[in-house]
C-alpha cells in the first residue's frame, strides 16, 4: 500500500508536524487554504470515517478538539471550520480531518452547496424514515 499519509506518520516523508501521539498525527497542509490549515490523521491506516474502529473515535476526536482550539489560539483566528470528506473529494486514501482558521470576511468560498427545501413534512418523514431504519440495520 502506497499512502502518503501513511509515509508522514512513519517519518519516511517529511511534513510539518503539529502534533503526534499513540492515537494521532496532526500536520500543517501542504496547499493550505490559509496559514496554519492543519491536517489531522489517524496514526493507523484507515480509509474513511466509516472504517476508523468505534474505540478510536473518542480519543481520535478528542485530538481534533484539541488542535482547533490550538489552530484558532495560535493563529488569532475567530473560529475555524473543521471537515472531513468520506471518498468523494477525499484527495487522500487515508481518513483526515480538515481543521482550517477563519475570520469573517476571509474569502473562503469554496465551500457553497446548493440548498433547498423538502417538498413538503411528508417528503421530509419519508427521507427521516429511510435513515432510521438504516440506522437499526
Amino acid at each position: 500500500m502506497d499512502c502518503i499519509f501513511c509515509d508522514i506518520v512513519d517519518g519516511r516523508r517529511p511534513a510539518h508536524r503539529v502534533f503526534e501521539d499513540e492515537t494521532a498525527v496532526a500536520f500543517l497542509d501542504a496547499r493550505p487554504l490559509f496559514p496554519g490549515h492543519t491536517l489531522v490523521v489517524p496514526r493507523e491506516h484507515h480509509e474513511t470515517l466509516t472504517d476508523l474502529p468505534a474505540d478510536l473515535l473518542g480519543p481520535f476526536f478528542t485530538r481534533v478538539q484539541r488542535i482547533t482550539a490550538a489552530v484558532e489560539s495560535a493563529m488569532e483566528a475567530a473560529g475555524s471550520f473543521v471537515a472531513a470528506n468520506n471518498r468523494v473529494s477525499q484527495s487522500v486514501p487515508h481518513f483526515h480531518v480538515h481543521v482550517v482558521p477563519r475570520n469573517r470576511k476571509d474569502g473562503l468560498r469554496g465551500f457553497f452547496w446548493p440548498r433547498s427545501r423538502y417538498a413538503d413534512e411528508e417528503e421530509a418523514e419519508g427521507v427521516a424514515s429511510r435513515l432510521r431504519s438504516a440506522l437499526d440495520a
